[in-house]
């Protein structure tokens, strides 16, 4: 089971080759011959693969982790045993993120629908959960980092309508948040929504919401409450912006007053 399981935690804590190999203190070429089953770790490797997984060392061995219920059963134990929540970057505790590969090992962009919203706060980490949900792979986005897609409701961030779909890659460490980042904002309190996030994590552990319609106010949002952030990277919509009047009209006048300047120079 070493190959396989190995593969599959690699994908499971999102990392290459040479990360994990970095991590394990071994070459890049060890990993990958691990993996195709070309050689076999020295126990010590073992032990660090398992304390590295968070796993015993006969799971490692024994168990395989690639079959759905193992592996649910492993990302639960993975999780912190306290109260406190998990917040990336804060060095509090481990968070897995679940996801999906296709029968070449790709990872999968999973897309949750506006109908699956709710059921996604509980099933986020339930391996089980994400392979009923429909997938997909937009090789435009090349192989850095994990994608989800949610299908997003309401008008709060115009021109963007209700029921686009908001493709965004998994942000590990909220500290690197650029103020204004359009991002999908998974919390406890407020469900899935799309906003614009403001880094106020030094100033007060807050994440401030900004919605691109100015009929929106912003608002705060507990770091504490906040289960996952992806920031969106594209879109996908069978809706095509409305054209700005205001502006088009502004554009009009522009091009009538350079139409005057011109007359004028020739008389």
């Amino acid at each position: 089971m070493i190959n396989t399981n190995l593969k599959f935690w690699r994908r499971e804590l999102a990392l290459t080759q040479a990360q994990m190999a970095e991590k394990l203190g071994i070459k890049r070429s060890l990993v990958g011959a691990y993996e195709e089953g070309r050689a076999e770790p020295k126990l010590t490797t073992l032990v660090n693969m398992a304390r590295l997984f968070g796993i015993t060392l006969d799971a490692l061995v024994t168990t395989d982790f690639s079959k759905k219920k193992n592996a649910k059963a492993a990302l639960l134990q993975l999780q912190p045993a306290t109260t406190e929540p998990t917040r990336p970057g804060s060095g509090n505790g481990l968070r897995i993120l679940a996801l999906t590969v296709d029968k070449e090992q790709n990872e999968n962009i999973e897309l949750v629908p506006q109908k699956a919203a709710a059921g996604y706060l509980n099933g986020y980490a339930d391996p089980e959960y994400l392979e009923e949900l429909p997938k997909f792979r937009l090789p435009m986005l090349g192989t850095g980092g994990t994608y989800r897609a949610f299908e997003i409701s309401g008008d709060s961030m115009l021109p963007i309508a209700s029921g686009t779909v908001i493709v965004g890659r998994y942000v590990d460490d909220w500290m690197t948040l650029k103020d204004g980042t359009p991002c999908i904002v998974v919390s406890s309190k407020e469900g899935i929504v799309f906003k614009r996030v403001f880094n106020r994590l030094k100033q007060g552990a807050m994440l401030a919401l900004h919605s691109d319609n100015p009929l929106y106010s912003p608002y705060e949002i507990d770091v504490e409450d906040v289960v996952e952030i992806w920031e969106a990277k594209a879109y996908i919509s069978s809706t095509f912006p409305i054209a700005d009047l205001s502006l088009n009209r502004l554009a009009s006048i522009v091009l009538d007053l350079q139409q005057q300047v011109s007359t004028m120079k020739k008389a």
